[in-house]
């Protein structure tokens, strides 16, 4: 496996793993919530076998403050209700707690239970932490057990069916899970065993009336379950107060044969919570009933994802979608991490349908920071690849084209190969190569380096190109990558400093080689092709063409000590460069008779 390959590897994984444990730990949890709420929890179509008859400011105007009510005005609405035979309510559940014995009302409620088919009356369970010894002789608390139990006087509990009517915030102080049941221990009363919430209750007599068992939704540890909501605050409410059901201004058709439910609807009363489908809004609790017994009617059952399975699809997919972000263009890893970002959601929508409930936000959230990280990446990675050019390129071109050329962009430096017009340099030890063989490799090298550096120095002073280096020959340009203004000027300078400093470098080392080098210089002007030239796996910047031929010619033919320039520089130069011409009595390989080479001498100000 390549280094580069398993270097991606652990980074895709170290990214997976630092996802999934920031996801696990919570990092999303209620941008999840909301996202997951406005997703999936929307308005349906409403059961019409369930009406509402609600405790609300008229019936308080009207019958006076709830508190001073006797357990006469329920009578009274369970009389209302069964006062014509032929149009019983299915059922009757009154969310309301009726505890103890108080006198004459108590008959009157329990003679009024009696006409009816059904009555479901409310019963409470308190949960607190209870503290028992575990398997292993260590101490266990469960913060979920029943401590108390409050049911309805005996001779009500004796006429109706309880349910409880327990409810359960999540974290985030949303309504998004109903209690199922809650474990009774024995009491006073001798109740014991399991108690089913008041809405399940309800819903179990209809559809057994009807000869249809009831299917019960998966709960979790603490008997909890996931609720599919179907109406918005209010959407149950058809103003059917308990006020006009006892005066018998509400048609008994409205309640014939269905699900009655009678509790609060008045803000004063303080029975009212928010849901996930209406977080702007609390929703009354007898709305909430409305909400979970439509549910157990249509057997809409959801069914929580398992977070452990959920965390495991997050690690491979963040593992897989690093890889490709790693491995892929920008663009492409744009175009993945947007994949991923709109699965999330489409999976979660799909899944809800089906019955299953997992968390939208978990894959978008992971796939922006992925995409985030890549981002930053790719533009640390540009960062250093353009520092690293820098440095490379600044080996060959002065700094401040370097700098010019990075300004401008890449168009500037005319990749694959652009015709320009440019001033090319050859220079040339004269008598090297004896002395190459003459001398230590070790000290040839020395020598040749200090030579080399000496003439890149001098072409990078006038701001040349410098293209390579041919043994002991150094080849440069000017005019390329970027267009210059007197690029003749600019290389007959370099060559006048190289030869200056030349003279300077032999002489210093003429003790220890045993003879004084000279360098011969050619410099010519014209037509080049300038480009990386090569192959896709090795490439060189540099300039082809009968100009810099006509260069190297120039400098082979130049004695020690002379520079050689063609008449198109001398020509460009003009009066400012001191030269003699030789006529064409210096014949260059492969040009015709009638070429003139001149002898540079120097240039006046």
């Amino acid at each position: 496996m390549k280094k580069t390959t398993r270097f991606n590897l652990l980074l895709a994984l170290a990214a997976a793993l630092m996802l999934t444990a920031l996801t696990a730990a919570g990092a999303f949890r209620r941008a999840d919530k909301w996202v997951q709420d406005s997703l999936l929890q929307r308005p349906g179509l409403l059961s019409p076998d369930i009406v509402i008859i609600g405790i609300d400011e008229e019936s308080i105007t009207r019958l006076g403050p709830y508190q001073s009510w006797d357990r006469s005005v329920m009578a009274s609405a369970l009389e209302a209700l069964a006062a014509d035979p032929e149009a019983l309510p299915a059922v009757v559940a009154v969310d309301a707690l009726y505890t103890g014995e108080t006198g004459e009302a108590d008959q009157m409620l329990t003679a009024a239970a009696e006409k009816l088919p059904h009555v479901i009356t409310a019963s409470k369970a308190d949960f607190g932490t209870a503290y028992e010894l575990g398997s292993e002789g260590r101490v266990v608390s469960n913060p979920y057990t029943v401590l108390g139990y409050e049911t309805a006087y005996e001779a009500l509990r004796a006429a109706t069916v309880q349910g409880h009517i327990n409810v359960m915030y999540d974290q985030d102080g949303i309504m998004r899970h109903g209690i199922l049941y809650a474990d009774v221990p024995e009491t006073a009363g001798g109740t014991r065993g399991r108690v089913y919430s008041l809405a399940f209750e309800a819903a179990r007599i209809y559809l057994e009336e009807k000869g249809i068992t009831i299917r019960e939704p998966e709960v979790n540890a603490r008997g909890q379950f996931y609720i599919p909501f179907s109406g918005k605050p209010g959407d149950y409410l058809e103003g059917y107060s308990l006020a006009r059901l006892i005066s018998g201004e509400i048609s008994p058709s409205v309640w014939a044969g269905k699900i009655v439910l009678i509790g609060p609807c008045a803000a004063a009363l303080q029975d009212a919570y928010f849901t996930p489908i209406s977080r702007s809004a609390a929703m009354y609790g007898v709305e909430l009933h409305a909400n979970v017994i439509q549910s157990f009617l249509e057997g809409n059952h959801k069914t929580e994802v398992s977070d452990l399975l959920q965390l495991a699809v997050l690690f491979a997919v963040s593992f897989l979608l690093a890889m490709v972000l790693l491995r892929g263009r920008l663009k492409r890893t744009v175009w993945a991490a947007a994949a991923v970002a709109i699965a999330g959601p489409a999976a979660a929508l799909l899944l809800y349908q089906a019955g299953y409930v997992i968390h939208p936000l978990w894959l978008p959230a992971a796939a922006l920071i992925l995409l985030i990280l890549a981002v930053i990446r790719h533009y640390a990675l540009a960062a250093l690849e353009k520092q690293r050019v820098t440095r490379t390129f600044e080996r060959y071109v002065a700094p401040e084209i370097v700098q010019e050329i990075l300004r401008d962009g890449t168009e500037s430096l005319g990749l694959g190969g652009n015709l320009c017009r440019i001033a090319v340099l050859f220079v040339d030890i004269r008598g090297f190569t004896a002395l190459s063989e003459r001398l230590p490799p070790q000290k040839v090298v020395w020598i040749l380096n200090q030579y080399l550096a000496m003439t890149s120095d001098c072409v990078t002073m006038y701001q040349g190109t410098l293209d390579k280096f041919v043994g002991d020959a150094t080849m440069a340009f000017w005019g390329a990558p970027l267009p210059a203004k007197d690029p003749a000027g600019q290389a007959v300078r370099a060559a006048l400093e190289i030869r200056k400093r030349a003279e300077e470098l032999f002489g210093r080392l003429k003790g220890e080689i045993g003879e004084e080098l000279r360098v011969g210089i050619g410099v010519h002007l014209g037509p080049a092709i300038v480009g990386n030239m090569g192959s896709e796996r090795r490439m060189d910047y540099t300039a082809i063409g009968d100009t810099v031929n006509t260069a190297a010619r120039l400098e082979a033919n130049a004695p020690g000590g002379t520079i050689y320039v063609s008449r198109a520089v001398a020509d460009e130069l003009g009066s400012h460069a001191a030269v003699t011409s030789l006529g064409d009595s210096v014949r260059l390989k492969g040009k015709a008779e009638g070429f003139e080479v001149l002898i540079l001498h120097e240039l006046r100000e």
